[in-house]
């Protein structure tokens, strides 16, 4: 049989299959080639005369994080808004270069839209090419169309606290029952308790995973990418890249950038500019390639 892995705790995997759960324990071949199987993966596996399941074998992965340990996300849902807090748009950048790495999709979701529109936001992500959606719990603005991004997709919530990821989430699939910054009934546990990461099937084969660790992951995924390779993860200047004067340009103060001559004429916003040069300048601290 085939399935995909929607949890993992105490040394067994739940794998999910043709709308059943199924208990599994990893066949001993993964101990011996150190590896181990994680939430979100494709595998197969097979249930002996004892009805005991067994995980035979994970299939080619997509992507995968350390932390939280998952592999296969498709998008990564980054949740934002204008007022109570402010999100800056560092941290979606930020996000954003993650996503480019690890080839997933970046979903931008501007919420609480029914105080403030957050119109600059909006034309920064929707100029730069991402997928962005204006949403309100309160008015129900948006929520139909960001169910319909996430269809068929294994997905992950992240962004600042107080912007409204579990008011979203109970919008979306309203039996989640997730009391905003207390207790979720229908989890059991409090706000940042989450012990292991779930997969939660929201149907049309469709997962939204659940663990705080999304906030926080971004800070290891960083310290790997080179900055040399960090402007192929800004999708808003790919058409730019190859067409400077120099061809080891790093569109920082070089002449004939076409990168800082998009800038200056408004086809680039400003602060994506300033990200890429804040992440460049982390990256280039890092001189691992150095050592190689």
């Amino acid at each position: 049989m085939e399935g995909t892995i929607i949890k993992a705790l105490s040394g067994f995997y739940y794998v999910s299959s043709e709308e059943q759960v199924y208990e599994c324990k990893a066949r001993g071949k993964f101990r011996l080639d150190g590896t181990s199987p994680l939430v979100g993966d494709k595998v197969s596996f097979a249930i002996d005369t004892n009805g005991k399941g067994f995980i035979d074998n994970v299939f080619d992965r997509k992507n995968s994080f350390i932390r939280p340990a998952v592999a296969n996300i498709d998008a990564l849902v980054f949740v934002a808004a204008n007022t109570n807090p402010v999100t800056d748009p560092f941290l979606i950048d930020r996000v954003s270069v993650i996503a480019e790495e690890a080839d997933c999709d970046l979903i931008v979701c501007i919420n609480k839209t029914d105080i403030d529109p957050a119109d600059e936001l909006y034309a920064i992500y929707t100029g730069a090419g991402f997928e962005t959606l204006r949403t309100s719990t309160v008015t129900g603005e948006g929520i139909p169309e960001l169910k319909a991004a996430l269809k068929g997709k294994i997905c992950a919530f992240t962004g600042n606290s107080g912007v409204g990821k579990s008011s979203i989430l109970n919008s979306i699939v309203p039996e989640f029952n997730i009391e905003v910054a207390a207790v979720s009934n229908k989890l059991g546990r409090g706000k940042h308790t989450t012990r292991h990461v779930e997969l939660y099937d929201i149907g049309d084969d469709t997962f939204i995973a659940d663990t705080p660790g999304f906030a926080s992951f971004d800070i290891e995924m960083m310290q790997t990418i080179d900055k040399r390779e960090l402007q192929h993860d800004f999708r808003d200047f790919k058409m730019y890249i190859g067409n400077c004067r120099f061809n080891d340009c790093a569109h920082l103060k070089e002449p004939g950038c076409a990168v800082t001559e998009a800038l200056q004429i408004g086809d680039i916003m400003p602060s994506r500019y300033q990200s890429y040069k804040r992440l460049y300048e982390l990256s280039a601290q890092n001189n691992f390639w150095e050592n190689k």
